[in-house]
């Protein structure tokens, strides 16, 4: 599958550390950008949306799970790396897992169940950069 062309400006986009049982959701992206790597589940934010409304929107279509969105837990820039590779602000929410298990859609190929503190012993997973950082800052807004 082809790549779609990327917008000439920066999008903005909403991903959630989902939190259930001790553990956070990792997804692996099945296609560009990221495509092998590991990070949170979401994408852009469609014009009209509330960031919580695309989230909700987000997580739905890729892992069919529902959520409680706790609080903003921080944000990332990502910056074209290569000539035709994307601008995105994504921005970063602490969430709880409610409901139903993961039904990956076509954009993801694989999940996981982690424990915060055993990411950085996950030495054969390929993460997103930053990915360590927003989820011990999420982890910080689940806990009590």
């Amino acid at each position: 599958m082809v790549s779609p062309v990327q917008p000439t400006h920066p999008q903005l986009a909403v991903s959630a550390a989902i939190f259930r049982e001790g553990k956070v959701l990792l997804v692996r992206r099945a296609r560009s950008p990221a495509k092998g790597f590991y990070s949170l589940p979401g994408g852009r934010v469609e014009f009209g949306e509330t960031l919580h409304q695309a989230l909700a929107r987000e997580v739905d279509e890729e892992t069919g799970l529902d959520i409680e969105i706790i609080a903003l837990a921080g944000w990332r820039e990502v910056l074209p790396a290569a000539a035709g590779a994307g601008h995105y602000l994504i921005m970063s929410f602490a969430a709880r897992w409610v409901a139903r298990e993961p039904a990956l859609n076509e954009e993801l190929d694989d999940y996981r169940w982690v424990a915060p503190d055993a990411l950085a012993s996950l030495g054969d997973l390929r993460l997103t950069g930053g990915l360590e950082e927003v989820i011990q800052a999420a982890g910080r807004l689940i806990e009590p």
